[in-house]
């Protein structure tokens, strides 16, 4: 029996409304998990988005449709990929030039999240290659302007923390609603065998440059103080030797002062004394003598210090008892 043009309108409406009531049962909610963020496109315009977790309701397709995104923190590897628990490297992409014009092998990882889903989703078609080049970008500059042994030892964190810093400025220039949490230099190694070779040789050699100008300067900085504590020991002695002759010419100032008082009240006897005191410094052992004045020579009268004659009479006593 065949079916009239009515039945069949009739039952192909039933199943276009059945349809329409499945799409609108299953289109008209969704859920948001605690690790996610959504965001409602109504005929493609976004909306603010939604960060709380639950269950949440929206006009059915096509008038509005959902695109979830993850609140979690994302690591961009550069440089290298981790597949399968193996590492697989991109050294054409790693190698780059130091400040000194030494060629390096760096490789780093990146933290970021996103933080504004509109963004992420229409102001740019592929965020992630951004971030990738502007990752490139950012350590290839500051490894051009810094030296291998900076880039190879002790200059890493600072290394990172210019990369970060340029990094976030290039990232909020492009705004594709991403944030840039941290960065990790991994690795910056030279490029083969020979070029490390060779910079082992060229460091040994500073290190010996280096060995050498730090003997030198020690020895220079030793002699100095030799010579610091020489000088201060001859200022020293000459500052003593000043102070004692400024005091023995003091003294002398006094003695003479008390000579001329005395000479002003008694030249004649003063002018004797002087000169026998004279005689005395210059001839100590010599003998006075006290002779008249008629010149006779044989009569005179002998006077020796008393602590000379004492000895003699003292023999003479010892032969007289014996």
């Amino acid at each position: 029996m065949e079916m009239s043009l009515k039945q069949i309108y009739k039952v192909a409406g039933m199943i276009a409304g059945a349809l329409v009531l499945i799409v609108v049962l299953f289109t008209t909610w969704y859920t948001v998990d605690e690790s996610d963020q959504a965001i409602v496109l109504t005929f493609g315009e976004a909306g603010e988005p939604i960060t709380e977790s639950g269950l949440k309701f929206k006009m059915p397709w096509p008038i509005q449709t959902v695109e979830k995104l993850s609140k979690e923190t994302f690591s961009l590897q550069f440089g290298y990929e981790e597949k399968d628990g193996e590492i697989v490297e991109f050294p054409k992409e790693t190698k780059m030039i130091t400040g000194d014009e030494y060629i390096v092998l760096a490789d780093m990882v990146v933290q970021w999240k996103i933080t504004n889903p509109e963004k992420y989703l229409f102001n740019a078609e592929d965020p992630k290659e951004i971030l990738y080049d502007s990752t490139s970008s950012s350590l290839r500059s500051i490894i051009g302007s810094t030296e291998i042994d900076e880039a190879l030892t002790s200059g890493k964190a600072e290394i990172e923390a210019e990369v970060r810093d340029l990094l976030v400025t290039l990232i909020d220039k492009y705004d594709i609603g991403i944030s840039v949490i941290g960065v990790k230099l991994q690795d910056v190694e030279l490029p083969n065998e020979d070029v490390r070779k060779a910079f082992t040789d060229v460091t040994d050699a500073r290190e010996m440059m280096n060995t050498k100008i730090h003997e030198a300067e020690k020895y220079q900085n030793q002699r100095l103080n030799e010579s610091k504590g020489e000088k201060d020991a001859i200022l020293s002695r000459a500052t003593g030797d000043k102070a004692a002759r400024i005091e023995q010419a003091r003294g002398d100032v006094a003695v003479f002062d008390k000579l001329y008082a005395e000479y002003e009240g008694n030249p004649e006897i003063t002018e004797q004394r002087l000169i026998l005191e004279t005689l005395e410094q210059v001839l100590p052992d010599a003998e006075v003598y006290i002779m008249n004045d008629d010149g006779n020579t044989m009569k005179y009268f002998p006077i020796r210090p008393l602590e000379k004659e004492k000895p003699v009479q003292g023999q003479e006593g010892n032969a007289g008892n014996e």
